[in-house]
């Protein structure tokens, strides 16, 4: 057991007025076991626990107490956020704490002033809070000054961890934090922070990649759970709260002027400072939309405020700022931008527009809440067509209803959250980074420039043979040149990358245009509409003014209304448990009280459906004539691979018209054989050979994914598509187990 008063004692009295001022009684667990960690030992630290456990300050009160006593002599701790916005939020309470010390605390990214970052530049000293591409920046186009501003790093703390392993923008983080070491020839500590890590020795391994330095995950006992949950579902042609059908004149109940699910919505938010969620950009704009069309017809005050990436700083910034006021009855409309850990002040309730695509999801988005003693609130609203009679069976199982019962179950019975996702071939992320390296460092040798890329933990599972293939494409291609010195540089191709900002993310970015009305910026969209037309943005719908393609800028004025959008969604991968979970959901005759009458009427008719027709005790169903639906209860990569396997196997059973709906079941016309034939072929084959995931790709497939997989050969994108898109395991594993429903 760690000694708390000796750890608190160890505090410098500003830390220790800082802890009384919020009248903090104890230093939490987290607290404790973080100074231990970073006081008494040289270990790296990773940090997960609940959402408002104090994770934040865990991390800086100890490493503060280091740089205060021991001043380094260039920036000492940098701090990498996935987000502007985090790190816009952690920029005012670190500056708040350090008032007092002299201590400087500098963020930097695209919406930073060059002069707040000159000021740096000039004198380097302190915390840098910082994003990715920003990072990414730094080490490209001053590597001069790299060595200059971080020779004294200390500490790199990385926030929200869980939204980074795994993904290209997570071992950009990694390749950028080795290149710093080697520049400045040490090894600073490393520190994660998250609420949700489903695999903390995964989660741990990735944060260490590459320190050869130990890394302790302090082990916290879980809090009880105390929630406040409840979901509730709509059919849309119904405007009957209750959803009966009784014609509303005869029975006197209250009837929707626009749509039940929206106004139910609306009336559980609009007393309560409150998030609306949803799932992409476009519901998110519709749902704003909505809810003010709403205030407008009942003559209630417009208090319905939007975030999310595509929208100006100043319009993101505002709702931030109201939503922190504590004396502003504000509700937001918002996407993935306000699930991570900004403080928003003391939120009353989340609502959520469906379900979330993954347990730490959730978590995240219900963390939002109930802070300052309060438990956290969540509401879900569930809306769908009302089913013809001839609609098909597997439409008629309300998918995302029982999505969101297993996330929640799944958490509740077993504290279960994903594990991160390790990527094997990241192509994509070694094609920038070898552009970034050799553009920093100048002219290398090809075994010179393999020695330094290969060596970075992402890329260890890269063979040299592979990078020779793309070393090769990338000389064709001109991204590359030889010199008569037989050594690589940059060429022109590459040159013209590099030169534009978004070189620096390794994420999809879109060629935007800038929307003004006015002076004022209103945030960006991907296609200009001609002059006249109107299309929705921050909640609102705009009318086409004037078009200056050139400088892609677009000039508006407003319109009263709302519109459809018509932006694709981003819902991510599902888990293989939830999958299975679901389908315990339909099984069992299990009440869930967080189920209001709706929602719960709309389960019972699935369970009922599901049971007559057969689908729980046979995956296969037969939908009429050739027709066959199967549901193999399987998470995004085993679906997708299970899918390819049969299309493989397609020819001896004239299997044609193969379609599926996300990953809950595929639907396909069968001439030659049966269900049990096909389930035999199939089983039995997986267990001669194995599923070999490779097989599967075809050699006409391009299978573009990432950023710079445009650039990537063929062969090398088929064999990453393979490793890290496809999963045997699983589908070999579900085979078996639908063999036997046959026995």
């Amino acid at each position: 057991m760690y000694d708390a008063e000796k750890i608190f004692e160890r505090f410098p009295d500003f830390i220790r007025e800082f802890i009384y001022s919020r009248s903090w009684e104890t230093l939490r667990p987290v607290q404790i076991a973080a100074a231990h960690t970073i006081f008494f030992t040289d270990h790296n630290l990773l940090l997960t626990s609940s959402t408002a456990s104090g994770k934040t300050e865990a991390a800086f009160f100890p490493v503060i107490t280091d740089i205060w006593e021991n001043p380094p002599g260039s920036v000492g701790v940098l701090y990498i956020a996935p987000l502007k916005s985090l790190i816009n939020d952690q920029f005012a309470r670190i500056e708040e704490l350090l008032a007092e010390t002299g201590i400087k605390v500098t963020h930097w990214h695209g919406d930073v002033a060059a002069s707040h970052k000159r000021k740096l530049l000039e004198n380097p000293s302190g915390i840098l809070q910082i994003t990715p591409e920003s990072l990414e920046s730094i080490l490209l186009n001053r590597s001069n000054d790299v060595l200059r501003l971080f020779w004294d790093l200390r500490y790199i703390i990385i926030d929200e961890i869980h939204t980074l392993t795994g993904s290209d923008r997570g071992n950009q983080i990694i390749c950028q934090l080795c290149r710093l070491a080697r520049i400045i020839g040490r090894t600073p500590r490393r520190i994660g922070l998250s609420a949700t890590v489903g695999d903390p020795a995964l989660a741990a391994a990735w944060l260490g990649a590459g320190t050869g330095i130990e890394t302790d995950a302090p082990v916290f006992k879980p809090e009880k759970l105390h929630w406040r949950l409840g979901i509730e579902h709509f059919y849309i042609q119904n405007l009957k709260e209750d959803q009966t059908t009784d014609h509303p004149k005869k029975t006197g109940e209250y009837k929707a002027e626009i749509d039940a699910g929206y106004e139910f919505i609306y009336d559980c938010v609009k007393d309560r400072k409150s998030l609306v969620f949803s799932n992409s950009r476009e519901e998110t704009e519709y749902t704003c939309a909505t809810l003010r069309q709403i205030a407008k017809r009942r003559g209630e005050p417009d208090i319905f405020l939007i975030h999310h990436g595509f929208l100006s700083a100043s319009i993101r910034e505002e709702a931030e700022a109201k939503m922190k006021d504590e004396d502003t009855r504000a509700v937001t409309c918002a996407t993935v931008t306000l699930e991570l850990g900004v403080d928003i002040g003391r939120l009353e309730r989340i609502l959520h527009n469906d379900a979330p695509a993954s347990v730490s999801s959730f978590l995240q988005r219900l963390g939002r809440s109930g802070r300052r003693g309060q438990p956290p609130e969540m509401m879900m609203v569930f809306r769908e067509e009302n089913p013809l009679p001839n609609t098909p069976l597997p439409q008629l199982i309300p998918w995302g209803l029982l999505r969101a019962i297993a996330i929640i179950q799944l958490y509740i019975e077993e504290r279960f959250i994903e594990p991160p996702q390790v990527r094997q071939l990241p192509f994509s992320l070694l094609f920038q980074q070898t552009l970034s390296i050799l553009g920093a460092s100048g002219e290398l040798t090809p075994k010179r420039l393999a020695d330094r890329v290969l060596s970075l933990p992402p890329f260890a599972a890269v063979s040299r043979k592979d990078y020779k293939i793309l070393i090769i494409s990338m000389l064709e291609n001109g991204f590359l040149e030889l010199t008569e010195e037989k050594g690589l540089i940059v060429g022109p191709e590459g040159e013209k990358l590099m030169k534009s900002f978004k070189f620096y993310a390794v994420f999809k970015d879109t060629e935007d245009y800038t929307v003004r009305c006015g002076s004022d910026e209103i945030g960006v969209i991907t296609s200009p509409p001609p002059v006249g037309d109107r299309f929705a943005l921050a909640g609102r719908v705009w009318e086409v003014e004037e078009l200056d393609l050139r400088r892609r800028l677009i000039y508006v004025h407003g319109v009263e209304g709302k519109m459809e959008i018509s932006w694709p969604g981003d819902f991510g991968e599902i888990h293989t448990r939830i999958l299975e979970r679901m389908k315990q959901v339909l099984a069992e005759d299990k009440v869930y009280p967080y189920l209001k009458p709706n929602a719960a009427e709309r389960l019972e008719v699935a369970r009922h459906l599901a049971r007559n027709t057969g689908m729980l005790d046979h995956s296969m169903v037969c939908l009429g004539g050739y027709t066959w639906c199967l549901f193999p209860w399987l998470g995004t990569r085993s679906f997708r691979t299970l899918r390819k396997y049969i299309l493989q196997n397609s020819r001896d059973f004239k299997i044609s018209n193969l379609d599926f709906e996300g990953c809950y079941y595929m639907t396909f016309r069968m001439e030659r054989g049966d269900d049990s034939e096909l389930i035999r072929h199939l089983a039995g084959r997986a267990a001669r050979e194995g599923i070999d995931c490779a097989s599967l790709v075809a050699k006409t497939e391009l299978p573009v994914f990432d950023k710079y997989d445009e650039y990537i050969p063929g062969e090398l994108l088929r064999k990453s598509y393979a490793a890290d898109r496809l999963r045997a395991d699983e589908v070999e594993r579900r085979l078996q187990e639908i063999l036997r429903e046959y026995e």
